[in-house]
């Protein structure tokens, strides 16, 4: 599917959840999953800004546990794997989304450059139908993801080779402050084995999508 169709079926969802006490609008969530570097905040973006007001962002990078609970949890070094977010808070923020659409709500995001979370980064306006939220791990089969997913309409699978892929985060990373070899050394050691529990939940996805060309 070309872009204009991913928005055409994205705009299909929008607004079609059940109708919610408060009188806001009814919302849909939306979510996108795939391995890291596929593209799925590209795609996110993308199809916010197509659906204009309608559509609202709501990363799942805004759950990454803090450094300090990283390091007291020994997982730093395995940061931006499964076990390194607060599922549940994540989980928690979307029942709120889908069952407080009358008031403005703002959500989290991470700082690349802080390389921690931050708040409030994001808003999600009170008149937004749907809700598009991205991350690795929404079409895995595990505790907390399965009872975020039960919240989205639909999930779409973000693909792209693993040659992109390394690509794509090997700029990332040295973008970021990492030199070569530092950066290499993180992708082998901590995106590629975050990216093969991933790919075990391609199957799961309603929609596989080919990741949109980025410079």
């Amino acid at each position: 599917m070309d872009l204009d169709a991913l928005v055409d079926r994205a705009a299909s969802l929008a607004g079609g959840g059940a109708s919610l006490a408060g009188g806001g609008a009814a919302r849909t969530v939306l979510g996108l999953a795939g391995p890291p570097g596929a593209g799925k905040s590209t795609l996110a973006q993308a199809l916010r800004d197509a659906l204009g007001d309608a559509a609202a962002y709501v990363p799942l990078d805004g759950f990454h546990l803090s450094n300090a609970q990283l390091d007291r949890l020994g997982l730093r070094s395995r940061k931006g794997s499964e076990p390194s977010f607060d599922v549940w808070g994540y989980e928690a923020l979307l029942r709120r989304l889908v069952t407080e659409p009358f008031r403005d709500t703002y959500v989290p995001d991470f700082d690349r450059a802080l390389d921690e979370p931050v708040a409030a980064r994001h808003l999600v306006p009170a008149g937004a139908t749907l809700l598009v939220t991205e991350g690795n791990y929404l079409a895995c089969d595990l505790p907390g993801w399965r009872e975020a997913r039960s919240l989205m309409a639909e999930v779409w699978y973000v693909d792209a080779t693993a040659d992109l892929r390394d690509a794509r985060l090997m700029r990332r990373h040295t973008g970021f402050g990492r030199d070569v070899a530092a950066a290499r050394a993180w992708i082998d050691g901590n995106d590629r084995p975050n990216a093969e529990l991933v790919e075990l939940s391609r199957e799961h996805g309603d929609l596989v999508v080919t990741s949109l060309s980025r410079n």
